[in-house]
């Protein structure tokens, strides 16, 4: 893989990134009719995640650049991933999969809110007004009284805790990706996720059948690659620049919910995904003007 990329190919990668978690979602919501818990889902999950990255590793003459340079720095992160992971299999269990995506959409505003206070990113009173917007945007999508609610609670909450978990990894991220190779991120957070899960499900595992289990590998594939391109576009872009790109899993998503679920969005939630998707996006376009004024020309730090 090279070492470095322009802003253009970035932008790939964000878009197939994207594209291949909406793919793990929507068959993560297929498993979640089966009785596998959680844990068990993650579980399986990392593992299939851990061996295509080994292979591939193994493959290219690589495996030990999947070990990070600062392992311990990298295992406080991938538990943010094991949390964020675990919430989206609850979330999709009770969520339609078009709303799932309208409240994910907050990441982009908490990233920003997060990057203003740990990364020094101005925060100035228009940014301020869409993050508002955004956060009103969910309140309407969600229809909190209104008889056409779609979704229950725990999905909600569960949700938030994966905007909060996502948002927060993709800080921090984008500051320890200049010095690590992005496979590592994904490795780290498949061991996690393994360790943790089996560790669960020696007091208690469902069985898994053929079919789960090739679905579950599909998903996992789909995962690690997603995974992969979301580190190689964070390492060469801005994060408010990557995080803009979210909203295209809003288009490839409702259109897999209808194609599967038969899933129409509602009128409240239509409403509140476009305030979220415009906040959002001028969030994104403000920093990445912000970017190029501050350091046009500047280079990006080379990959050790």
């Amino acid at each position: 893989m090279k070492t470095s990329y322009s802003e253009f190919e970035a932008i790939g990668f964000s878009l197939a990134g994207f594209t291949c978690w909406v793919l793990a979602d929507s068959i993560i919501k297929m498993v979640g009719s089966s009785r596998l818990p959680a844990y068990e889902v993650v579980a399986i999950l990392g593992l299939f995640v851990v061996a295509f990255l080994f292979l591939h590793g193994w493959w290219r003459g690589q495996v030990t650049s999947l070990w990070p340079k600062k392992p311990s720095r990298q295992i406080l992160r991938s538990c943010l991933d094991l949390i964020n992971n675990l919430c989206v299999v609850v979330a999709l269990r009770h969520l339609p999969l078009t709303l799932f995506y309208i409240l994910v959409f907050m990441a982009p505003m908490v990233t920003a809110i997060l990057a203003a206070l740990f990364l020094r990113e101005r925060l100035d009173w228009r940014k301020s007004v869409a993050i508002l917007a955004g956060f009103a945007g969910v309140v309407v999508a969600v229809d909190p009284f209104g008889s056409a609610r779609q979704g229950d609670w725990i999905g909600i909450g569960a949700c938030l805790v994966c905007v909060a978990c996502f948002s927060t990894n993709m800080v921090w991220s984008r500051v320890i990706t200049q010095t690590e190779k992005s496979e590592s991120f994904v490795f780290v957070s498949g061991i996690v996720m393994a360790a943790y899960g089996l560790g669960r499900m020696i007091g208690h595992a469902e069985p898994l059948t053929g079919r789960l289990t090739a679905a579950l590998g599909a998903t996992g594939f789909f995962c690690a690659l997603g995974s992969v391109c979301f580190y190689v576009a964070l390492k060469h872009s801005s994060a408010a620049s990557v995080s803009q790109y979210h909203y295209t899993q809003l288009l490839t998503g409702a259109s897999i919910a209808y194609l599967f679920w038969r899933e129409i969005p509602t009128f409240s939630m239509v409403l509140g995904g476009v305030l979220i998707v415009v906040s959002g996006l001028y969030i994104a376009m403000g920093a990445s003007r912000e970017r190029i004024e501050v350091c046009p020309l500047s280079p990006l730090l080379p990959e050790d």
